[in-house]
C-alpha cells in the first residue's frame, strides 16, 4: 500500500502505508512544544525508521580526542538522548499483534492538522487470519501544559468479510520503554558509543494505572523522570496490570469486544529532568504533571491546544493564492517553528528542534539569525525565552573568550549546555559572527517589543559582553582602519580569512547597540564597569570597520582576497559531486571563488542598510554565480535579496526551495529532523522577501511586491504590542491593524501610519539583469533522478 501527501491548507495528510518512507514521516509528523519533543512513530512502536522521545536540553557527554592536541581546543561533546518512550501502545487481535507489515492495511491514513495541533492516524487491518479492527487514535504535546503529552487510542472490532465471531478478544499494553534500540546513524564511532544504553536506571514505580521510571545518564549526570497515567473506559470483563522494572512499565488492557463495539484508553505522559534534584523530587514532579493532566482530562487538553493555537495563527498566519503546496508548506514550517520555541523557555532551540537526533540536538547560530526573527514578530514571548538562554550561558561565552585570550564573551558555534563542543575550530571557533548574531537578535527583540525589563536585566549585558569581544578581538591598522582577521563568516568553505564583511558589518552593529544601551541603562552600564573611554572605543571601531571592496570588479569582497581567488570550475563538476564537502578536501574549497551558502548576500538582508541597492544589485549577482546552496541556511536569504534586487521570479523559486527543503526532502536527510532555519527561511522569504520589511534601526519598514506566478500574499505579525496583516496584490498592498495602537511605519519610503486600512499602489520594481546561479545549482523545489547526499548541510 503506497503512500503519499496529500495537499490541503491547514493539515498535512498522509494516505497509504509505505514502510520505505516512514523517516520522512516521522520527521514531519513530529510534536513538540520546545520541552517535550515526540517523533511521529506508528503507535505501535514497529515498524520505525527511527525512534525518538527528547528533553530539550538533555544529552550525553563524550570524549572530543584530537590527533594532534592544541591549546583551547573543547574537551567533550555532547549529544541530544532519545529519552523514555512512552508513545508506544501495542495491540493485540486475537493474540496477533498489529503490525502495519503483516495483514492488510485495507485504509490508513495520517493528519497533522495545524489548527488544533493533534496528529490523527486512522486504520482498518485485517489480520492475517482475517480478523478486521479500526484504530483511531490522536496524540499531543500541550502548549499549555508544559510536561504533558497524551494519547486517545480507540480500537473499533470490525469483524470480517465472512462474518466471523461476535466478539474479538483485544489486548492493549501501553508502555514507557528506556534505552530503546537505536540503528546508529551517525559516523562518529564516540557519538555511537555514548547513544548505546545511555540511560541508568535508578528506580520504577506503579500503582493503579501509573507508572513512573527514573533514570540517569551515565556521564553527563542529567536525571530525568518518565511517567505514564491512563483512563479507560469500563467495559464488561475489562482486565487491567500494570507492572514496573528499570527499563520497561507496562499497563496490559483486555477485554472482548463486539462487533460495533469499541475500546477506548487515554494515555497521559508526564517528563522532568535535572542536573540537581534528586530522583523521588522528579518523581514527584512528573507525578504532579500527570495529575494535573488528568484534572484538565483528554477534551480540556483538546480545548487548550486549540485556544492556543487560535492565538499564535491570529498573530502569525500566512495566506498564498496561487500555489497550494506553498501553502501548506509555509504553514506547516510555522508549526514546527511554534513547537521548537513555544515552551523551551530556559532551554535552547536546536537546529533540528526536537523533531530528531540530526546535528547531535545542538543549538547553533541559525537559532537567532534565522529562527528568532520569526519568534520576535509572531510570539516575543518566546523569542525572549531563547534570549534569556544564552544570557544564562554567558559565564561560559565569557570563558571562553577568557581562554582564547579575549575579554568580553564568545558563544559557542555548536552547544546543548552553552559550552562549546565543535572540534573542527576553523568552523567553530573561529566562527566568533555568533555573538554579534545573538547581539542582532537581542537588538531587534527590544526594538519590535520595548521590553524595557528585558533590556535591563539581559539584553544589556549580553550587548555590552558582546561588543567587548569585538574591542579585544580586531585592532586599529593606519591604512585599512579596524580590522578583525583570522576569522570564519558564514559561508563554510571559506574559513580563518580576514575581514569577513558580514562578520564586521553585524560587528559593527552590535558596538553601536551596546552603546545605544549603556545609553538607555546607565545604571546597568555602571554595574557592568562601562567606562566612558570603553564607550568612545566602541564607537571609534565600529567609525573605521574595514569592509574591503574591489574596486575593478565593483562589488564587495565577501573576505578580504576573495574576488583574487581562482575561480571554482562549475562547468565541470558532476551532479554526484554536490555537496562539495563530501567529495573535495577542505583545503580546496577554501582556495577558490566557491561560496557554500549566502553570507555577504546575507549581509546585503540584514545589514541592508549599509548598501545601495545598485551595491546590492552588482553584489548580488556575482556571488550568485558562486553560491552553489549546500547548506539549507541559504535558500530563504538568497530569495530575500533576489526580491529587493527585482528579481522577483528568481525570489519565488527560492522560497519555494526553502519552504519544501523538508517536505520534499531535497538533502535527503529528512530522516535525522527537520531543518528549522530553513523553515524559518520561508517565512523570511515571504515577510522579508515579498513583504519587503525590514528593520533597520529598529524601525519597521515595508516594499512589498508581488512574483507573477502568485496572486496574492498576506502575512500577520507583532510590532509594539500591535498587530497588523500586511496584503499584498499585483498593483497594490494593503496594511491593516488587527489590534493595539496604530503603527507608525513606511510604504517604499513614504511614511505611512497604519490605523484601521490603508491601501497604496505598487511600484514597478528595479530593472537590473537577473544573475544566474552555478550550472546545475539552480533552486528547485523537488528532488531530481541522481541526487544524492548525507551531509547535514
Amino acid at each position: 500500500m503506497s503512500g503519499g501527501f496529500d495537499l490541503a491548507p491547514w493539515e498535512l495528510r498522509w494516505s497509504g502505508l509505505a514502510v520505505d518512507q516512514l523517516h520522512r514521516t516521522e520527521s514531519v509528523f513530529a510534536l513538540s512544544n520546545g520541552h517535550v519533543g515526540l517523533r511521529g512513530s506508528l503507535d505501535e512502536g514497529e515498524p520505525v525508521g527511527l525512534p525518538g522521545t527528547y528533553l530539550n536540553g538533555f544529552y550525553e557527554e563524550h570524549a572530543l580526542p584530537y590527533a594532534e592536541a592544541g591549546y583551547g581546543y573543547p574537551e567533550a561533546g555532547q549529544t541530544v538522548v532519545n529519552v523514555t518512550d512512552g508513545k508506544i501502545i501495542r495491540l493485540l487481535v486475537e493474540d496477533e499483534p498489529l503490525d502495519m507489515r503483516y495483514g492488510r492495511a485495507l485504509e490508513h491514513h495520517r493528519t497533522l492538522d495545524f489548527r488544533t495541533g493533534v496528529l490523527t492516524r486512522e486504520t482498518l487491518w485485517e489480520s492475517p487470519t482475517g480478523r478486521r479492527v479500526r484504530v483511531r487514535t490522536q496524540r499531543l504535546v500541550s502548549f499549555t501544559q508544559r510536561a504533558v503529552a497524551a494519547i486517545r487510542y480507540e480500537v473499533e472490532a470490525v469483524g470480517g468479510d465472512a462474518g466471523g465471531p461476535e466478539e474479538t478478544q483485544l489486548v492493549v499494553q501501553s508502555d514507557l520503554l528506556a534505552n530503546e534500540p537505536i540503528e546508529s546513524r551517525t559516523r562518529d564511532p564516540r557519538v555511537a558509543l555514548a547513544l548505546k544504553s545511555p540511560l541508568a536506571g535508578e528506580s520504577s514505580h506503579c500503582s493503579g494505572l501509573r507508572a513512573v521510571l527514573v533514570h540517569r545518564t551515565k556521564e553527563s549526570g542529567l536525571r530525568l523522570a518518565a511517567g505514564m497515567d491512563h483512563e479507560v473506559e469500563d467495559l464488561p470483563g475489562l482486565r487491567t496490570e500494570v507492572s514496573a522494572e528499570d527499563d520497561l512499565a507496562r499497563l496490559t488492557v483486555a477485554a472482548d469486544i463486539p462487533v460495533g463495539g469499541v475500546l477506548r484508553l487515554t494515555k497521559y505522559l508526564g517528563y522532568g529532568w535535572s542536573s540537581t534534584r534528586s530522583g523521588p523530587a522528579l518523581r514527584a514532579q512528573v507525578e504532579a504533571a500527570l495529575a494535573g493532566a488528568l484534572q484538565t482530562g483528554w477534551d480540556g487538553l483538546l480545548a487548550e491546544q486549540r485556544a492556543f493555537l487560535d492565538d499564535f495563527w491570529a498573530a502569525a498566519d500566512v495566506e498564498i493564492d496561487g500555489d497550494d503546496e506553498l501553502q501548506q508548506a509555509v504553514r506547516l514550517g510555522l508549526f514546527h517553528i511554534l513547537q521548537a520555541g513555544a515552551r523551551g523557555e530556559s532551554r535552547a532551540i536546536p537546529g533540528k528542534g526536537l523533531t530528531g537526533p540530526g546535528y547531535d540536538g545542538h543549538a547553533f547560530w541559525d537559532t537567532e539569525t534565522f529562527v528568532l526573527p520569526v519568534l520576535t514578530y509572531t510570539m516575543p514571548e518566546a523569542a525572549r525565552d531563547a534570549l534569556r538562554w544564552r544570557h544564562a550561558t554567558l559565564p561560559l561565552a565569557q570563558e571562553r573568550a577568557a581562554v582564547l585570550g579575549k575579554r568580553g564573551a564568545a558563544f559557542p558555534w555548536r552547544s546543548i549546555n552553552g559550552k562549546e563542543c565543535s572540534a573542527y575550530w576553523p568552523a567553530g571557533t573561529a566562527a566568533f559572527h555568533v555573538s554579534a548574531d545573538i547581539a542582532d537578535a537581542v537588538a531587534r527583540y527590544h526594538a519590535a517589543t520595548l521590553d524595557t525589563e528585558f533590556d535591563r536585566e539581559a539584553g544589556t549585558e549580553l550587548l555590552v559582553e558582546t561588543a567587548r569581544l569585538w574591542r579585544s578581538l580586531g585592532h586599529h591598522d593606519p591604512h585599512d582602519g579596524f580590522r578583525l582577521d583570522g576569522i570564519t563568516g558564514p559561508d563554510e568553505y571559506s574559513a580563518v580569512v580576514d575581514n569577513n564583511i558580514y562578520t564586521n558589518l553585524m560587528a559593527q552593529k552590535n558596538l553601536r547597540e551596546a552603546i545605544a544601551a549603556c545609553e538607555r541603562n546607565p545604571r546597568v552600564a555602571n554595574r557592568l564597569e562601562v567606562s566612558a573611554t570603553e564607550i568612545e572605543e566602541w564607537s571609534r571601531a565600529a567609525d573605521r570597520m574595514r569592509i574591503p571592496f574591489d574596486e575593478m570588479l565593483g562589488v564587495h569582497e565577501q573576505a578580504e582576497g576573495f574576488t583574487a581567488h581562482e575561480e571554482w570550475d562549475f562547468e565541470g563538476t558532476e551532479a554526484e559531486k554536490y555537496p562539495l564537502l563530501l567529495h573535495y578536501p577542505y583545503f580546496e574549497l577554501y582556495r577558490r571563488q566557491v561560496v557554500k551558502q549566502a553570507d555577504l548576500v546575507l549581509a546585503l538582508h540584514l545589514r541592508g542598510d549599509a548598501f545601495t541597492l545598485e551595491q546590492k544589485a552588482r553584489d548580488f549577482a556575482y556571488y550568485e554565480a558562486r553560491t552553489v546552496r549546500d547548506s539549507s541556511l541559504s535558500a530563504g536569504t538568497q530569495s530575500v535579496v533576489a526580491a529587493e534586487c527585482g528579481h522577483l521570479d528568481l525570489a519565488y523559486a527560492y522560497l519555494a526551495e526553502a519552504a519544501l527543503t523538508d517536505l520534499n526532502d531535497l538533502h535527503h536527510n529528512v530522516a535525522n529532523g527537520l531543518h528549522m532555519a530553513s523553515l524559518a527561511g520561508a517565512w523570511q522569504a515571504i515577510v522579508a522577501g515579498l513583504g519587503g520589511m525590514r528593520d533597520h534601526g529598529g524601525e519597521l519598514t515595508f516594499a512589498p511586491r508581488l512574483p507573477s506566478a502568485l496572486e496574492r500574499v498576506a502575512f500577520r505579525m507583532c510590532f509594539q504590542g500591535s498587530r497588523l496583516q500586511v496584503e499584498i496584490t499585483g498593483e497594490e498592498a494593503t496594511y491593516r491593524l488587527i489590534s493595539g495602537d496604530p503603527v507608525h511605519t513606511s510604504h517604499h519610503g513614504s511614511p505611512v501610519v497604519v490605523d484601521g486600512e490603508v491601501t497604496l499602489p505598487i511600484p514597478a520594481p528595479p530593472d537590473f539583469p537577473t544573475p544566474s546561479a552555478p550550472p546545475g545549482r539552480e533552486p528547485r523545489r523537488r528532488t531530481k533522478a541522481g541526487d544524492s547526499g548525507t551531509q547535514e548541510p
